[in-house]
């Protein structure tokens, strides 16, 4: 598909997020918000859309898709960062550690073959992008966390959509080549697809989960996603699925149950200290 990344992003996320802003007022009550809850919201669209999501776009385009993986595989990372740094409440023991670890690993096994490109000087710019694109993702999630926890989350990303997807505008016409704008079929059921799925749906349950869950947790998805593709992949494109793969995918769910684990463990101590 011929159409520029920033373009795109903009294009797909203002109106996925008007259709959420206009659809819930139908269906459900939403209180009028004052000005200083649009800055929220502004800003985390900023972070979250116009940054994480725009610059991904734009770096996939010029460096190979197991180096993006095994870059946004790095988001559990973060968040523990963060958490070690801003947040006591959610600050990691060692089973999620572990696991975060383990996870990362196995991203990094399943995506081996794209490794050595990391020292291709080619792909410099694309993987700093990239990572700059986490960094921001991790930092707009922290943002909503603390922001967001009183008001309705589904018009929260609404508007978070919206407005990211304005700020990609002018992305759009600084660093994008218009001139390859082709509409085509294959970029309209693209837009359509991440419209609803990628947008509408996704971005609304990662709202929603990041608030009734810990951030490290939702994070998670940053190992889930590689899987669903490689696994699917295999299964519709018979694509390579080898034995280092499959315990590579093995170790990334072992991983994912083991940062599980570790906050199951955390909640056991807590109730016990507390008593």
């Amino acid at each position: 598909m011929n159409f520029p990344p920033f373009l795109f992003v903009a294009i797909r996320q203002v109106i996925a997020g008007l259709i959420l802003i206009i659809a819930l007022p139908l269906f459900s009550k939403v209180e009028w918000p004052s000005i200083k809850y649009f800055y929220h919201q502004a800003i985390a669209g900023f972070f979250l859309i116009t940054l994480g999501n725009g610059l991904v776009a734009w770096s996939e385009m010029h460096i190979p898709s197991g180096i993006a993986a095994v870059i946004c595989s790095l988001m559990p990372v973060m968040v523990v960062v963060v958490n070690l740094t801003i947040s006591r409440d959610e600050r990691p023991n060692i089973p999620i550690v572990v696991g975060i670890a383990l996870g990362f690993i196995g991203i990094s096994m399943i995506f081996g073959e794209d490794l050595n490109s990391f020292t291709n000087s080619g792909y410099v710019k694309g993987m700093v992008l990239t990572l700059l694109a986490v960094i921001s993702w991790a930092g707009g999630s922290v943002w909503i966390k603390r922001h967001n926890q009183k008001t309705n989350v589904f018009f929260n990303a609404g508007l978070q959509m919206f407005f990211g997807g304005l700020w990609s505008f002018p992305l759009s016409f600084a660093f994008d080549d218009l001139s390859t704008v082709h509409w085509s079929g294959e970029a309209f059921f693209a837009l359509l697809y991440l419209i609803v799925f990628g947008s509408v749906i996704a971005y609304s349950c990662y709202s929603f989960a990041l608030r009734n869950l810990p951030m490290t947790i939702v994070s998670l998805y940053a190992y889930i996603n590689p899987l669903v593709a490689v696994i699917l992949g295999w299964l519709v494109l018979d694509e390579k699925l080898n034995t280092t793969m499959g315990i590579a995918i093995i170790m990334t769910v072992a991983g994912i149950y083991i940062v599980n684990r570790g906050y199951q463990l955390r909640d056991v101590w807590k109730a016990q200290f507390s008593r």
